[in-house]
């Protein structure tokens, strides 16, 4: 049984209320409802926007761009937080009654609730929640919506096998209530509905419902008392959905989903796209490394066809060009033959003038040439004399000369003499001084020197000393040896403590072929072309030591020592030396990779960062290793660490990691604490998932196992220790042998200074006989050359022999110039006999040259017309041999022409004929010729001849390719296009989906920002009024699904804000955290009504008067809609307001059996009524 005391008797009926909000139609809508009520003139459907934001699809496809770049934006409309309300108080979709039968605790109860708050107190297990479920199941929300039991039959009372839920909802303005009545029955999960009396679906209860915005199933506007630990365990991102449903713009929820559908689209077609993509650059890659010899292959079809056609078109234009050429010769040698016989008749007269003058002119020459021979003799005679003449006058000033140097020798011959007494006086001297000196015998010196050299070699020094340098030589050896050894030892001894020098060593231990490939690697380096890289135990580290056991378990035995080359000639290179020859020095087998390729080959990871983080991994195994980059490839692509997840606690969902690694046609591996997992696809059938599991076997490459070998260490030492001893004796030797070689050395020394002593004695003997014996040779010298001065005769006698010379040469000098004079009287007149000839010669020659220039002229035309015909004659006859032999060849050819080759000819020479048809016309009319087309081949027989000789060097040139080739060419390059297109299109619907996301996206994120802005500035308001604090943040994601609402709150000065969650806060701070977060949500609700059931439960007085006041507050203002406050308690002294209305549930054993006796309204109105008085 229900009671209800109203604060006052304006709740009991409210006045009708005028509201300032309007309703503003969107153009958008207006536009959208036309076709659907009278239809489009034209009968074509058009290009709406609906209430999402979306554009509605056209019919129309060519004006799809245009429509979603234009008018797509939604228009701002002035937001209806509720509908009008009406003239009763309540807005439409508010509860205005509730009727219930049989219904939990209820035999029959009715009650009216207030249009705005409604507290509804009582005891506990009077039923208070269950006007809650009867809100809930009366409207058709599922009972799961409660929170308590899941079947509708146990809502019925237990005495009872049918019951019902009456619900009267405040209708829309213009509009009667909406009644709705539910029909339960015990036993059964179904019920029965009527609206207004009539008999309807659950679904058009709640399509009715739906139309008057009530959201019964939204947490943020009904919060049973079952669900308000829900309401804390939310999820951010379902929090931000629910609000959006409940408050703000009434398109946010559309909205929201259409970025989520749009987006997800959008990435399964950039997905797509990029697959699409990969396969198109794979095809071209491919078609690039043959597309050179596809393009052979066609050149050199072009070329054969060219060179076809030029064999035709040679014989034929030269038979062409020889034709031309045989008809301009033959007019030409026509002309040439008139000329030369008309020139010819012209020149006889002149020719028989010239030949008389030349004979006249023949016969001066011979007489003048007899005169000029004549007079060359006499003048010959007269040089003759003259000559001799010359000659004795040279004779005699030789003599003359002689003469005059007579005295000169004289004087210079005793000069001499006297020299030559003074140096024998001299020498003279000097013998006698050098006899008087007196020198040792050279012969006793010698005999002293010999006896001292065969004193010493009789001894032993020299030989001691070549064994005491022998032995010096063998210790300065043994030394080098010694020193070498030992810096050995200590290069080895310092390469134990090295990391990468011990993990070689245990490499070699593991493997000897492996370890010392690696040396000879090493040493070899520049007879590769790239980078060969080592085996992975070597040239791969793991900083994180953690995950070195987990990545070392990514490695086979083989795969560890691997070698990997990174292109082919470096791979035979290395097979070549190791596996193929002894390049070891021994017969060795390493293991050894390539395989060349890019990213693109690769199979992508199964799951992305944030799946691989959320499944609790740490990463792939590839992103926990060091290695060369080029390296990775062989990591990728035969070992699939970048596909391998690795979690060093393990994971909670096995299963589910197992499916998230199936995806795709292939398989993958993922390791999780000790346990190794090898997920992969049957290839047969269903192709079902099959997943095998292995332990993790312990580690020793990566897991810094670089220990020292403690023999081997204890080996090196000996050997250092050994060679510093052994070098110690060595050194002492050496001392003992330098100190006897200085010694000997000291004796030999001795000796030689001993023996250079007689060496110098022998010396100044010799010196001193070869200077005695040098002045004796210079006494006899001197001795000669006195003689010899001596000797020479008197000079007068000389004197007049030189004077008679001199007298006898003048005389004949006057006899031969006296003949000379006679002779030049006779040349002079030989002279003038000359010259008369002579000017007679030159009168008939000049005569005669005249002539002959005017003939000569006349015949040089002649002569050159003679030329020129018989040149032209000749070419002729050429010309028509040569144009008949052409013309035979062009026939033939053209005999054998194929069909095809034949119709292209035909087809240039049909154009070449009407271009020279055209030219002729236009030199006729006087016109510029026309030029030729591009289908008019005018070349020269020259240039097709060297077009012939360059597309055959170009064949020569061109390989022959597979036509094989071409075939898998011309299919991926019909793919790459098939592909394109697809790409296209998918790109174009990417486009139109990124604009549809765009317009969504500024509708949705400008208004969600602004409602929760609203919200936040009012929920921390409400925590600072009790000195917490409380922030709201829209925290976005990439995906659009997952932007959430996030709820920070702190209740304690020494936190900090802290992500509101069903196990951070106490049950009293999530209570108090989720009423202030609805009462925020309040004022900005669209729906009817809001109910909270039993909210204030684990709250403090302070916190519980704090909310209850608030609510207060928001929930009684002008515009606040209906609102359901059940609470089992009530703090003394709270506020209240006039507009609220608290309904009292008073339910129990000793209540009336009849109905009406408990209702405290009909009470308290009979009661005033029966005391009129008590009312003044």
């Amino acid at each position: 049984m229900v009671r209800t005391v109203t604060t006052s008797d304006e709740d009991a009926s409210p006045r009708p209320r005028k509201t300032n909000t309007k309703i503003k139609a969107e153009k958008g809508k207006a536009k959208a409802r036309e076709p659907e009520d009278g239809g489009s003139p034209k009968g074509a459907k058009r290009s709406r926007v609906n209430e999402e934001g979306d554009s509605i699809a056209r019919d129309e496809e060519e004006a799809e761009g245009q429509d979603e770049e234009q008018g797509e934006q939604a228009e701002p409309v002035t937001r209806i937080k509720t509908l009008p309300r009406g003239k009763d108080g309540y807005i439409p979709g508010s509860i205005v009654r509730i009727h219930l039968r049989d219904f939990v605790t209820y035999d029959e109860v009715e009650f009216r609730p207030g249009p705005y708050l409604n507290m509804i107190i009582g005891p506990n297990g009077t039923g208070k929640s269950s006007i809650a479920c009867a809100i809930c199941l009366g409207l058709n929300f599922p009972p799961a919506t409660l929170g308590r039991a899941t079947e509708i039959s146990a809502f019925v009372k237990n005495t009872a096998k049918t019951a019902h839920i009456e619900i009267e909802l405040k209708g829309a303005e213009g509009e009667k209530n909406l009644v709705i009545r539910r029909n339960l029955t015990a036993g059964s999960r179904t019920s029965t509905f009527t609206l207004n009396g009539q008999q309807a679906s659950g679904k058009e209860v709640s399509a009715r419902v739906a139309k008057l915005n009530v959201q019964v199933g939204n947490l943020c506007s009904f919060l049973p008392q079952d669900k308000v630990s829900a309401f804390a365990a939310m999820t951010p991102i379902e929090l931000l959905r629910e609000t959006q449903r409940a408050a703000g713009d009434e398109r946010l929820e559309s909205w929201h989903q259409t970025l989520i559908t749009d987006g997800k689209e959008l990435r399964v077609l950039k997905l797509k796209i990029d697959t699409d993509e990969a396969t198109v650059r794979q095809l071209r890659e491919r078609n690039e490394n043959i597309e050179r010899d596809v393009q052979r292959y066609h050149d050199r079809k072009r070329i054969e066809h060219e060179i076809a056609f030029l064999n035709v078109l040679i014989p034929l234009q030269a038979y062409r060009e020889i034709r031309t050429e045989y008809q301009d010769a033959k007019a030409l040698q026509r002309v040439h033959h008139n000329r030369v016989t008309r020139l010819q008749q012209k020149n006889k007269p002149a020719h028989a003038f010239l030949q008389k003058l030349e004979r006249q002119f023949g016969d001066l020459h011979n007489e003048r040439e007899t005169a000029k021979k004549a007079l060359r003799a006499a003048i010959k005679q007269v040089e003759t004399k003259t000559a001799s003449s010359d000659k004795l006058e040279n004779d005699a000033e030789e003599v003359q000369s002689k003469l005059a140097n007579l005295k000169k020798v004289e004087k210079a011959r005793q000069a001499a003499i006297k020299n030559h007494e003074a140096d024998i006086v001299k020498f003279t001297e000097q013998i006698e001084k050098a006899s008087e000196v007196k020198m040792e015998k050279e012969a006793d010196v010698q005999a002293e020197r010999n006896k001292l050299i065969a004193e010493y070699n009789a001894g032993s020094n020299d030989g001691d000393m070549r064994r005491c340098e022998q032995s010096m030589n063998d210790v300065k050896h043994r030394k080098s040896q010694n020193q070498r050894r030992e810096e050995a030892a200590q290069r080895e001894l310092k390469s134990l403590d090295d990391a990468g020098a011990v993990k070689l060593q245990n490499l070699i231990r593991w493997d000897r072929d492996v370890g010392e490939a690696v040396r000879w690697l090493r040493n070899n380096k520049a007879k590769f072309k790239m980078e060969v890289f080592e085996p992975p135990v070597l040239s791969v580290t793991v900083p994180n030591k953690a995950f070195a056991t987990l990545v070392e378990n990514c490695f086979g035995g083989n795969q560890m020592k691997m070698f990997v080359c990174q292109c082919q000639e470096d791979y035979n290179t290395l097979n070549h030396h190791i596996n193929d020859n002894p390049g070891l020095g021994r017969k060795a087998h390493i293991p050894t990779w390539c395989r060349p390729g890019s990213e693109a080959d690769l199979a992508p990871p199964p799951m992305n960062r944030e799946e691989l983080k959320a499944r609790g991994f740490d990463g792939y195994a590839l992103d926990f290793v060091e290695c060369p980059d080029g390296l990775k490839w062989y990591l990728q692509k035969d070992l699939n660490m970048h596909r391998t997840a690795i979690s060093l606690k393990g994971i909670k969902d096995v299963q589910g990691a197992i499916e998230a690694v199936s995806r795709g046609s292939t398989g993958a591996n993922f390791m999780e604490y000790q346990t190794i997992h090898q997920v992969q696809r049957s290839k047969y059938g269903r192709k079902e998932v099959m997943s095998t599991t292995n332990r993790v076997r312990p580690g020793r490459n990566f897991s810094g196992n670089t220990q020292v070998n403690t023999q081997d260490k204890q080996r090196i030492d000996g050997e250092v220790a050994m060679c510093k001893q052994e070098m110690r004796e060595l050194v002492e030797t050496d001392r003992e042998l330098g100190e006897e070689y200085s010694r000997l050395k000291e004796i030999k020394k001795q000796h030689e200074t001993a023996k250079e002593a007689f060496t110098e004695r022998l010396k100044k003997i010799q010196n001193f006989i070869s200077q005695k014996r040098s002045i004796e040779r210079k006494l006899e010298s001197a001795k000669q050359k006195l003689e010899e001065a001596k000797s020479k005769g008197d000079t007068v006698q000389q004197a007049a022999h030189y004077r008679a010379k001199i007298l006898d040469f003048a005389k004949k000098r006057v006899i031969y110039v006296t003949e000379a004079v006679e002779l030049a009287r006779q040349v002079i007149d030989e002279q003038v006999k000359v010259t008369n000839l002579g000017l007679q010669y030159l009168q008939i020659g000049a005569k005669k040259a005249a002539l002959k220039e005017l003939v000569d002229q006349r015949d040089q035309k002649h002569l050159a017309a003679v030329a020129e015909y018989n040149k032209a004659n000749e070419k002729f006859a050429k010309l028509k041999e040569r144009s008949k032999e052409i013309m035979a060849e062009s026939k033939e050819v053209l005999a054998n022409l194929p069909a095809e080759m034949s119709e292209e000819y035909q087809r240039m020479e049909a154009a070449r004929g009407e271009h020279e048809t055209a030219v002729k016309e236009a030199v006729k009319a006087g016109r510029e010729p026309p030029q030729p087309g591009d289908d008019v081949d005018m070349r020269t027989t020259v240039q097709l001849q060297a077009e012939l000789e360059k597309q055959q060097a170009d064949l020569e040139m061109n390989m022959n390719t597979n036509p094989g080739v071409v075939e898998q060419y011309e299919k991926r390059k019909r793919d790459i296009e098939q592909h394109e297109k697809s790409i296209e299109g998918m790109q174009n619907s990417a486009n139109k989906i990124e604009r549809k996301i765009k317009i969504a996206r500024d509708n949705w994120e400008p208004a969600l920002q602004a409602l929760v802005k609203s919200i936040g500035e009012k929920f921390s308001q409400a925590f600072d009024r009790i000195g917490c604090a409380g922030e709201i943040r829209i925290r976005p994601e990439e995906a659009y699904e997952n932007w959430a609402i996030d709820i920070l709150v702190k209740f304690r000065d020494t936190e900090k804000l802290q992500l509101l969650t069903g196990q951070r806060q106490s049950g009293g701070e999530r209570s108090l955290t989720t009423i202030l977060y609805l009462m925020s949500l309040t004022e900005e609700a669209r729906a009817p009504f809001s109910l909270v059931d039993e909210i204030n439960q684990g709250m403090d007085q302070r916190a519980e008067r704090m909310v209850h006041n608030s609510m207060v507050n928001v929930t009684c203002k002008d515009d606040s809609a209906q609102y359901f406050l059940i609470t089992p308690k009530l703090l003394p002294d709270l506020t209240y307001h006039r507009r609220m209305k608290v309904l009292c549930v008073n339910n129990g054993e000793w209540l009336p059996d009849e109905g009406g006796l408990g209702n405290m309204m009909n009470m308290i109105d009979a009661y005033v009524a029966k005391n009129p008085r008590r009312q003044q």
